[in-house]
């Protein structure tokens, strides 16, 4: 087994850094909608055998209710993995453990929910119960490095594509855990105000934390682009 994961951020982009597709001014031929599509072919093709977004992604697909068992079992604090648990794996980062799934798979993949460790045993019970797998880190805020270290020796993720959104792609980028990074540029325009990029971290950004050295640049459909690039930290990782 390798030493760790190979990290990939797939991203999709307007010409000017706009996340939100939906947003953005149309293509020439009209063909706005297909973005999507030219997405979930590169994620198709990339062949993760995980993939990775934050809490506000993951909560327009994960839509359980809440629930508050009568009585709280024993629950596992640092980590459940679901009985038949099988890769490719859909996951997120939930320090606080706010999202709640009504079933233990997202698009067909199973779900594991990284979180920090001032997660209720109220909350761990009820992922439990709807068969969800978690990791809980020691630390308040999700520990990236550890989480890919149990997924890698425990559940055998080796290639995990990070899908959003902006702030959990700069938190991967600035803990230097970042190795490819593939951007879809379409031949769009936001242009709003304090419009949100695909990739943010905090006041200072990500200046002097990373290298990029382009390693393709490939034409799709519909006058969308396709920039991949190798990433280095700063300490040359």
């Amino acid at each position: 087994m390798p030493d760790r994961l190979h990290v990939i951020c797939l991203m999709s982009s307007s010409l000017d850094g706009g996340l939100h597709a939906s947003r953005c001014t149309k293509s020439p031929d009209g063909t706005s909608k297909d973005w999507a599509l030219l997405y979930e072919a590169l994620h198709d093709r990339l062949a993760g055998d995980a993939w990775l977004v934050g809490r506000a992604t993951m909560a327009e697909m994960a839509k359980g209710e809440a629930t508050r068992p009568a009585a709280v079992p024993t629950v596992q604090r640092s980590r459940h993995f679901a009985k038949g648990i099988a890769k490719p794996f859909a996951i997120t980062v939930d320090t606080r453990g706010e999202l709640h799934f009504g079933e233990p798979k997202i698009a067909g993949d199973d779900v594991v929910v990284l979180l920090g460790k001032d997660v209720s045993d109220t909350h761990l019970a009820e992922l439990a119960a709807s068969g969800v797998s978690y990791i809980v880190s020691a630390e308040e805020q999700v520990d990236l490095k550890a989480a890919l270290r149990v997924l890698r020796d425990d559940l055998g993720v080796t290639r995990l594509l990070v899908e959003g959104g902006a702030a959990i792609v700069g938190s991967f980028l600035a803990e230097g855990l970042v190795d490819e990074l593939n951007v879809i540029v379409t031949p769009t325009l936001d242009a709003r105000a304090n419009m949100q990029t695909f990739v943010s971290y905090g006041r200072d950004g990500l200046a002097g934390k990373t290298s990029l050295s382009l390693k393709s640049c490939d034409r799709l459909d519909h006058g969308a682009v396709l920039l991949c690039y190798d990433v280095r930290s700063v300490d040359g990782r």
